[in-house]
């Protein structure tokens, strides 16, 4: 294959976007691009073009910085770069892609990098790090603490307090703006708030842990010294960015730290796919990249999508242009259709219900797999109304969206026992731990973790603890499992099998259903073995946990074919043939709780466009006219009326097949057929005065 072969099948502005800089001298760096990827354009392999085209041309591939919005993302980018670098690499393509070290998530690079300049920071390099369950647990602890949990007034609770401390570190914004805009009704708690992140923060330091916002904030610090900053941008020679509408405005603090001039750095995204500011993430970074530095970043465009029909995408531009400030982009395609999407009136969410199941089944029967449609929903109750009618008309679906593999309670307690080994500072982990002992409570546990919170060998301390009463055996077992683990004396991942050999007679007191929990933990260390050490398996799988069955709604896997229900966020990055978008009206699409700020709506107003634009053939938007209020079903007597969703304005409507369902068949004199009234009311009344 001739050296720039592998580029033949990319279009015009996806060429431009991979090539970019590559005719500049030896030495050189190209300046700040922004890629403004459409939806459905081939983002994900241009990105992947674009790395391994550096690395054919000489780029060392371990001074590249790649980020991504998971891991998941960037291991699946590696794999593409590893495919595109054979077509001219061959053999040798797996040696330099394996070279690609650095690719992950902001979260995931911090923490190595944090570990690697602890020392130079005054942080202690064995920190662990809190999942946002157990960073609210240990805000409780806190609140418990300084009496807040007492008050005369409600007092916001662990996880409000956890919210509004992490969008104040996100978004870099002041604690009393914060409140003011995004909790109005904790404003009148901010000097006890203050007072609670203080010594929030004072607690983490004192256990040696950080919390995913800490992986940030820690690495914005690090950059704020010129000497810091310098010796780690001085690591990569480029810097690619993927779903930079997504990050917040820390994220693009440390990014402007690490490229203040924009030398060799190329961030990717979509403005009207940015729908996560309730991370703190905000679209103003994508919007204001290009004036961010001097000269202004370069701007590539890609709005040819390869995934949806014409009629399709003309809808879905429609919606987006109305937004009130955007990067221009319509995107087109080659794919010609006839159809142009439905907006579907039914009566009420039962009619939605079965109007879905009645297409969908219509679908699949002429060679639509179910696994190929997909309904998406602004909020995870929306979906309840399609849920029972789905089990009872016995079709199968997977709802995303619910537990999560690493909050399963059995799951909790064997990753408590390694990150207790791993740092017996970290209280949270202890405090969960010692209560598996029999006859060790809240208050025996905390009395113990204070013992050695104020020894430097916490586990010398630990030993010499007399054994709680009825605890028996089980604490000398505790004791020596906790130090052969911490000692790694078995090596790892032999350890996390002795954590569990050690748990497994708690598991099975604790829990009737024990063999099903079993299974799970056998899981995990099958996981564990992917990973070269602990403290590389608890880093990461905190910071991007695997889904498990139990976020899945049903047991799909009993069928060969499932249904796929999803809330809109879930759903960004997939695609499917054929899609149904619930309950498209004011209150739901804008939610009620997003109406309050101009950002706010326009937020909501790109969630739909998203939704549109994951459907390839056919897209369904539904609007019941009918909506029982909270607590009534279609029984009760109170309901409300809803209109049409303020992002369909009437002059949209041409981009759309407009239905109402169910449709009455006509009787054949064009009066409504006689046979269909029981008894004619009418002819009653009259007779009443004949």
């Amino acid at each position: 294959m001739s050296a720039a072969a592998y580029l033949d099948k990319l279009n015009d502005a996806q060429r431009r976007a991979v090539e970019y800089g590559s005719n500049l001298p030896d030495g050189s760096t190209a300046g700040p691009l922004l890629v403004i990827a459409g939806a459905g354009s081939g983002k994900t392999n241009t990105l992947a073009h674009r790395v391994a085209h550096l690395i054919v041309n000489g780029a060392d591939p371990r001074r590249i910085l790649l980020m991504t919005f998971s891991r998941r993302a960037a291991s699946e980018m590696a794999h593409r770069v590893e495919r595109i670098c054979a077509k001219v690499l061959g053999a040798n393509a797996g040696i330099m892609t394996d070279a690609l070290t650095w690719a992950g998530t902001f979260h995931g690079i911090g923490a190595r990098l944090l570990r690697d300049y602890a020392d130079q920071i005054g942080l202690n390099p064995d920190f662990t790090i809190h999942d946002r369950e157990d960073s609210a647990d240990l805000m409780n602890l806190i609140r418990h603490e300084l009496g807040f949990s007492k008050t005369e007034s409600r007092f916001p609770t662990k996880g409000t307090c956890l919210s509004i401390y992490s969008r104040a570190v996100n978004a870099e914004e002041p604690l009393d703006q914060v409140l003011k805009t995004f909790f109005p009704w904790c404003a009148g708690w901010e000097k006890e708030l203050r007072e609670l992140f203080a010594s929030y923060v004072e607690a983490k330091q004192a256990q040696n842990v950080l919390d995913y916002d800490d992986l940030l904030l820690y690495w914005a610090t690090t950059v704020s010294d010129p000497v810091l900053a310098d010796d780690i941008a001085g690591r990569w020679d480029h810097v690619l960015v993927d779903e930079y509408q997504d990050t917040n405005r820390l994220q693009a603090s440390i990014l402007m730290a690490l490229r203040p001039g924009g030398g060799g750095l190329t961030v990717v995204g979509d403005d009207a796919q940015s729908i996560y500011s309730f991370r703190a993430a905000t679209v103003r970074n994508i919007l204001d990249f290009p004036s961010a530095f001097t000269p202004a970043a370069d701007i590539i465009t890609l709005d040819r999508n390869y995934r949806s029909t014409q009629p399709i995408l003309a809808a879905a531009n429609g919606v987006i242009d109305l937004a009130r400030e955007r990067f221009t982009k319509n995107l087109w395609t080659e794919r010609e259709a006839a159809d142009r999407p439905a907006l579907v009136t039914v009566r009420d969410e039962a009619d939605q219900a079965r109007y879905i199941v009645e297409q969908v089944l219509e679908r699949r029967e002429t060679g639509t797999p179910l696994k190929q449609q997909a309904v998406l929903f602004r909020t995870s109750h929306h979906s309840g109304p399609l849920e029972v009618e789905l089990t009872r008309r016995n079709v199968p679906f997977v709802k995303f969206g619910g537990l999560k593999f690493l909050d399963a309670a059995h799951v909790k307690d064997l990753l408590a026992i390694l990150r207790f080994a791993q740092n017996p500072r970290d209280r949270v982990a202890g405090f969960r731990l010692m209560q598996l002992v029999p006859g060790v409570g809240p208050q025996t546990a905390g009395r113990i973790l204070d013992v050695m919170a104020d020894n430097p060998e916490p586990l010398f301390a630990l030993a010499e603890v007399p054994p709680p009463p009825r605890s028996g055996e089980d604490w000398p077992a505790l004791i020596e499992m906790l130090r052969r683990v911490h000692a790694g004396a078995t090596g790892w991942p032999a350890e996390i099998a002795e954590a569990r050999a050690w748990y497994e007679p708690h598991l099975d007191r604790i829990h009737e259903d024990a063999d099903t929990r079993q299974a799970d933990l056998l899981q995990l260390e099958q996981i564990a073995a992917g990973y070269p050490s602990r403290e590389r398996f608890l880093t990461e799988l905190t910071l991007d946990p695997p889904d498990a069955t139990s976020d899945q709604s049903g047991v799909p896997l009993l069928d060969e074919d499932y249904l796929i229900l999803s809330t809109i966020h879930s759903s960004k990055g997939q695609e499917w043939k054929s899609v149904f978008v619930l309950n498209c009206v004011d209150g739901c699409i804008p939610s009620d709780l997003g109406t309050g700020t101009t950002a706010e709506i326009e937020e909501e107003r790109r969630l739909l466009y998203v939704a549109m634009t994951r459907a390839k053939d056919r897209l369904h938007l539904v609007t019941p006219q009918r909506f029982f209020t909270h607590g009534q079903n279609a029984k009760g007597d109170r309901h409300v009326y809803a209109s049409r969703t303020r992002f369909l304005p009437a002059t949209l409507l041409q981009f759309f097949e407009c239905l109402t369902w169910p449709v009455a068949a006509p009787a054949a004199d064009g009066q409504r057929s006689r046979r269909d009234i029981r008894i004619d009311a009418g002819a009653r009344m009259r007779g009443m005065w004949r």
